[in-house]
């Protein structure tokens, strides 16, 4: 039985509007996102196979276009509104944490970090900037390519920092195909870069890596 069909309360389109996203299951809510399904499957059977073939909501957002598109009844028009939502939600997000509401919350960060990562490549490494009440100032990426302690140029960073006008700065790069776990690199380009910055009495607040779903904190490790 095709979705219209159903019940008005078995719908997902209906009960979204009528109760709200949160009560539609992750199949439920992919059946929106998707309209329609293809033959012999409605959108809430598509969404369950979906799950199934990528595994997790995260995986489906991280397919590159090769990958979405092996599946029957996909392709690059779906792919594309797939993206622009997730942009939308990392640029919402992005909103918020300008708006100095989220910052007191490292796991909204973190959220943050996942979206902006989630599709890279190779490996680049972005600044936050925050005011003197940890508000962010700004986002920024530096520098892109392998990153190591005599490619990321900490004289650059502490110029961007007073453009902002700082007071202190988290620091996020990713490692695209690997662990969260900081390498000997990682941690003497960060004790450089606390050093270069206290010359002008901006703190670092943490430094985060991002492994796919994965985010190490040296803050939460004690390594600041």
């Amino acid at each position: 039985m095709a979705i219209p069909d159903w019940p008005e309360e078995r719908r997902p389109r209906e009960r979204l509007i009528r109760h709200g996203a949160a009560t539609l299951a992750d199949a439920e809510l992919l059946a929106v996102f998707l309209r329609v399904g293809v033959k012999g499957k409605d959108a809430v059977q598509l969404g369950h196979e979906l799950l199934c073939h990528f595994g997790s909501l995260q995986t489906l957002f991280g397919a590159r276009l090769e990958e979405f598109s092996t599946l029957h009844g996909l392709g690059a028009a779906k792919y594309a509104q797939l993206q622009a939502v997730m942009e939308l939600s990392r640029r919402a997000m992005l909103e918020e944490l300008c708006a100095g509401t989220t910052l007191s919350t490292p796991q909204s960060v973190k959220n943050y970090l996942r979206l902006l990562f989630r599709q890279a490549t190779s490996e680049a490494f972005h600044v936050l900037f925050l005011d003197v009440k940890n508000r962010l100032l700004e986002a920024r990426e530096m520098f892109r390519g392998t990153l190591t302690h005599t490619s990321v140029y900490p004289r650059e960073v502490v110029k961007a920092a007073l453009a902002s006008n700082a007071a202190s700065v988290m620091l996020a790069h990713n490692h695209p195909s690997g662990s969260p776990e900081p390498s000997e690199s990682d941690l003497l380009l960060t004790r450089a870069l606390i050093q270069a910055l206290a010359l002008v009495d901006i703190r670092i607040l943490d430094h985060f890596i991002v492994a796919g779903q994965q985010v190490y904190s040296f803050a939460e490790h004690g390594q600041l």
